[in-house]
């Protein structure tokens, strides 16, 4: 297997950005490669297994694939028993979830900014309602009540595109909301809620004075990020084999363009802090297709087997029950506390948490903007 591409912190230039997408495509290829030898050489046995895979609403969905089979083949199985149109698939992604202690699921969905594309198809249109209704249960979405009662009369009705655009009109329509937590802006060990969407990171804030202010970083305006893992130090060296689960720290920096010429770190302290840095790579992502003038395509990828196949008997998804009145008083959803082992580890000090990270643990944006006169 080649080495990994390096990462650079700087913006690049449109032929370095072709050249670094040539170069992962490349050691993609070379793993996929690899892993088909392996498998080959240690004739590990290939069987076919059944998975289970939630909607947003909660719904199951049961899907056969091959032990053998990647990402991209079991959401092709779940877009093909959904009877989901193959240039459509690429408009959706699978996520862990965490299942809750009442029974419920949580799930995530993404690249609202082509809700239109996908509404054209019948059960592209369900998924996304499913979503929307969802999101809205959860309390993602902020409706006072006499949107809550045209959303309850559209939905009774059936109308479920106008449901929608009703909703995009809506705060917060398209944004993931994450548990509360820890971050130093614009005070040290300020309480905040951050939610992700419209290409920015969105706080609701609780000052040490319990005085709440709200406030967006947006995408375009972060040079740079980070996830790093903290471990308490013992003795002068950190130890993370010692260290109980609830010790680790899980951070998410980003350096952002307060104004024309400076620059300041903004730290998140949360068990969730990959799945952030996973939002805004995917808003990234999504603003240099934009830039480039294209538009999001699934990954042409057969089977080994060839295509799927559909089914003879359409599965439609299900329409979720009506909405219940807003009820201020609910609790958040536990959504999923990502926690990966590739993250940097380090010890806690003193230190700017910003400061003592190497330059290859960083993310570099490719759609950093410079301020104008006019932002200002």
């Amino acid at each position: 297997v080649p080495a990994f591409p390096p990462k650079k912190i700087f913006t690049l230039t449109p032929a370095e950005v072709d050249q670094r997408r040539e170069q992962l495509e490349k050691y993609m290829q070379a793993v996929h490669h690899c892993l088909a030898v392996l498998q080959e050489t240690q004739q590990i046995p290939t069987e076919e297994v059944q998975l289970e895979i939630y909607l947003s609403n909660g719904q199951k969905v049961k899907v056969n694939i091959l032990t053998s089979d990647q990402t991209e083949d079991v959401l092709e199985a779940v877009a093909s028993k959904l009877d989901l149109p193959d240039e459509l698939v690429g408009y959706f992604s699978l996520f862990l979830v965490q299942e809750r202690g009442d029974g419920g699921c949580t799930c995530d969905y993404w690249d609202t900014a082509y809700d239109s594309d996908v509404m054209d198809d019948r059960v592209g249109l369900n998924l996304l309602y499913a979503q929307t209704v969802s999101d809205i249960e959860r309390g993602w979405i902020l409706v006072n009540k006499e949107q809550h009662r045209q959303l309850k009369s559209l939905q009774e009705k059936g109308s479920k595109k106008e449901f929608i655009r009703l909703a995009q009109t809506l705060k917060y329509y398209g944004y993931i909301k994450f548990d509360p937590c820890i971050t130093d802006f614009p005070e040290k060990g300020c309480h905040v809620i951050v939610g992700a969407g419209n290409n920015e990171l969105n706080f609701h804030v609780k000052l040490p004075s319990d005085q709440m202010k709200e406030g967006s970083f947006k995408v375009t305006r972060m040079r740079c990020w980070r996830v790093t893992s903290s471990v308490p130090v013992a003795n002068g060296t950190a130890n993370p084999s010692s260290s109980s689960k609830c010790d680790v720290k899980l951070e998410l920096a980003f350096e952002y363009l307060m104004s024309k010429d400076r620059l300041q770190w903004v730290t998140i302290t949360s068990p969730q802090a990959i799945m952030m840095s996973i939002c805004l790579q995917s808003m990234v992502d999504e603003l240099m297709v934009k830039k480039s003038g294209g538009s999001i395509k699934k990954m042409q990828k057969k089977r080994l087997n060839g295509s799927f196949q559909r089914s003879d008997s359409q599965q439609v998804v299900k329409s979720p029950p009506l909405l219940d009145s807003p009820d201020p008083s609910r609790e958040q959803v536990v959504k999923l506390s990502t926690k990966l082992s590739s993250v940097s580890l380090r010890g806690l000090s003193s230190s700017n948490s910003a400061s003592d990270i190497s330059g290859n643990d960083f993310h570099g944006n490719y759609s950093f903007e410079g301020i104008g006169d006019d932002d200002l």
